[in-house]
């Protein structure tokens, strides 16, 4: 996430609602609690909006890793095959497909890492932004009730409904990024994140079997 983005979201953190209210006793109050309002929809919005370019991302990188790893297993698969039948001259471009794949994998590993730690810093920042609504939103009841008692001319305009249903938007923009980028649902692709999460652990014990194989066959052709 930008550091612009950070910066904005520890700054509605740190802004205290009440000491808000207390310097609003003048001409328009309720515009500038509206103003409020909105800019923690924004800001949750944007950080919605980021965490599902990221998830996306994620999931796409997994399944990347995982078609990876599946394509080094066959090549091992074949290259015991080429080795058996005295074929070196098919299994060198096989091998060297294999370090390829080698080298891409470690690259992918720290990226699905950094992304991993990327989605659990947004996740807690939209869980603290909704906090923070909700914090505003008390402000504002609270306000406005002791408005009413203060003002004999009536109920004011209530604020927090106008409020509720503008920020109901932002919990969209994570499931339309995450779709535009996947096409699947946001649902029904962390069920898929976690699956394939432990495909990928059982992938590696494969594939460290697989080492060990094509070690032996080397060996073994070697032998011959």
């Amino acid at each position: 996430m930008a550091d612009s983005l950070r910066t904005r979201v520890a700054r509605v953190i740190a802004g205290g609602a009440h000491a808000l209210l207390d310097k609003i006793e003048d001409a328009a109050p309720v515009a500038v609690l509206e103003q409020s309002v909105r800019e923690v929809e924004q800001v949750t919005d944007e950080v919605r909006a980021e965490l599902g370019r990221i998830v996306a991302n994620r999931h796409l990188a997994q399944q990347q890793h995982l078609h990876l790893n599946s394509e080094h297993d066959a090549l091992s698969a074949s290259i015991a095959t080429a080795l058996a039948e005295n074929r070196e001259d098919l299994a060198k471009p096989a091998i060297s497909r294999q370090l390829d794949i080698e080298a891409q994998l470690p690259v992918l590993e720290a990226s699905l890492g950094e992304m991993s730690q990327q989605d659990k810093e947004l996740s807690g920042f939209v869980d603290a932004l909704m906090g923070k609504k909700r914090e505003m939103e008390k402000a504002i009841q609270d306000f406005e009730a002791s408005r009413r008692l203060a003002d004999s001319a009536g109920p004011r305009k209530n604020v927090t409904s106008s409020a509720g249903a503008r920020v109901n938007s932002a919990q969209s923009a994570f499931d339309r990024t995450f779709q535009r980028q996947t096409g699947l649902s946001s649902s029904s692709s962390r069920a898929g994140i976690d699956q394939t999460a432990k495909i990928n652990e059982l992938n590696q014990l494969v594939r460290d079997n697989k080492i060990s194989e094509r070690l032996a066959a080397l060996k073994a052709g070697t032998a011959h």
